[in-house]
């Protein structure tokens, strides 16, 4: 690793509503072993409410702030940092360096993306490895490539582990100086050529970035991906190093709601960019559509409109920020036990939900301790039909092992129980279908929802037979 840099850094930071994770990166920037003189600032903030302003102002008054009027997403943020750039005097820095807001940053990952590309003039984007946040010894990404026939991305060795890593946490291992994927990862090269990395950590020649041009505007989502696959267009190598780091909480922790829209228009958006063949995007439009179906079945009808939504939007062209109002929301579930005391509910079957992670159990507790007549069942392990134990004297339902004959048994549960809980992580459809209200739970919030109605299945079944009539415009 080079021992004396000297390239100049513009750090470019997009937030919103994310006031305690910008402030954690921005003292890990701080912290970096790389010259602080030779880095520069800007946080980009989308119209945060939860006093990230102030408290940026107050904490680290040396950064550059930039305030947006309303949430442009993170391609608006970002192209507002890169317009920042733009504007700077010729030279002025050498590298940009795009960071997510809620990245937990190794103290030495800036001096190996810096190395990569001093060091290749032929490479233009350097990437940092993505870990996961929960499970710090797993990785997320190692860059990814691209399916150029359908746009979908292939994450680069991900989910390996590093296992001599198992019990560190995150906070200790960004300090340590000894850390080196490609020493601890089998034919694994210091850096390798990729089609993407994500912005969560990407350094890019300001020469470069200025001669690509801003981000389409996608809001969020795929926005990275297009530029770094434009960049690879002109010419340009894009690589991943394997010795620069951060976490990032993986995606699996995260349940998607609104984003589902972004995820689906943009990738259609991503298939037309890279000129895929038609009869491709036909089916990935098909595909969104059945994905519609799935959430109408689950209960979950706002999030099957936004499927469709995706379709017509990308098919009328139309991109940039959309007005989502999500029918039932979620809310945090510190706020659980309002659903609980409800009288009107008088019996609950709970199924794969753990109430350790959830934090509910005791909420559980004095809801059955405050009302006696409340009644509460888990539902055993529908696969291994195993109960798990995580209240005292719990009662469990058990269901065969024929499918069938499971949604024949659930079927005729459908006047048992006044409400189920199911896990955001592992729904069943058929358990949607048994009580007139659904809470969907996971680590973090729950929301309620009614029992699926026929008429929105019947709605989203004739969405997908006109999918089969549309048609691509060129």
């Amino acid at each position: 690793m080079n021992k004396t840099p000297s390239a100049k850094i513009l750090i470019i930071i997009v937030t919103w509503n994310k006031k305690k994770y910008v402030l954690e990166l921005l003292d890990a920037v701080d912290n970096l072993d790389y010259p602080r003189q030779l880095i520069d600032v800007v946080v980009i903030d989308n119209a945060s409410s939860d006093g990230t302003v102030e408290a940026i102002q107050k904490q680290h008054g040396n950064i550059h702030l930039i305030c947006n009027p309303e949430n442009i997403g993170g391609t608006g943020g970002f192209n507002t940092g890169l317009q920042y750039a733009f504007d700077q005097q010729e030279g002025a820095y050498d590298y940009l360096w795009l960071l997510d807001n809620d990245v937990l940053v190794h103290r030495c990952a800036l001096n190996y993306l810096v190395d990569v590309l001093e060091n290749n003039q032929d490479i233009a984007v350097a990437g940092s490895t993505m870990l996961q946040l929960d499970f710090p010894w797993r990785i997320n990404e190692m860059g990814a490539y691209v399916n150029h026939d359908d746009g979908a991305l292939i994450l680069n060795r991900h989910f390996e582990e590093i296992q001599h890593w198992r019990g560190c946490s995150p906070h200790t291992l960004i300090n340590d100086d000894s850390l080196d994927l490609s020493k601890s990862l089998m034919h694994c090269q210091p850096y390798m050529d990729v089609d993407y990395v994500a912005a969560a950590s990407l350094l890019i020649r300001a020469k470069v970035a200025k001669e690509a041009g801003l981000w389409q505007d996608f809001f969020i989502h795929f926005d990275d991906v297009d530029w770094c696959l434009r960049i690879g267009r002109m010419g340009h190598r894009v690589v991943v190093s394997a010795q620069s780091m951060i976490w990032h909480l993986s995606a699996a922790a995260k349940i998607p709601t609104w984003v589902l829209y972004y995820d689906n228009r943009n990738l259609l958006v991503l298939q037309k960019t890279m000129g895929s063949d038609k009869s491709i995007m036909q089916y990935t439009m098909r595909h969104i559509m059945k994905k519609a179906g799935y959430y109408a079945l689950l209960g979950k009808t706002d999030l099957s409109r936004l499927h469709k939504d995706a379709v017509d939007d990308f098919l009328n062209n139309r991109l940039g920020k959309k007005n989502i109002q999500l029918e039932a929301p979620y809310t945090p579930n510190t706020q659980i036990s309002s659903v609980l005391m409800d009288e009107s509910i008088q019996s609950i079957l709970i199924s794969m939900v753990n109430l350790q992670a959830t934090a509910i159990q005791e909420a559980l507790i004095q809801a059955t301790q405050a009302r006696p007549e409340l009644e509460v069942k888990f539902l055993a392990d529908p696969f291994t039909q195993l109960p798990v134990y995580q209240l005292p004297h719990s009662e469990f339902v058990y269901l065969p092992f024929n499918r069938l004959k499971r949604h024949w048994a659930l079927w005729k549960m459908r006047h048992t129980y006044d409400l189920v809980i199911q896990s955001d992580y592992q729904p069943f459809i058929s358990l949607s279908w048994i009580a007139p209200k659904v809470m969907f739970i996971n680590d973090e919030n729950f929301s309620m929802r009614d029992r699926p109605s026929i008429s929105s299945v019947w709605q989203t079944i004739k969405w997908y037979v006109n999918s089969y009539f549309l048609r691509i415009k060129d």
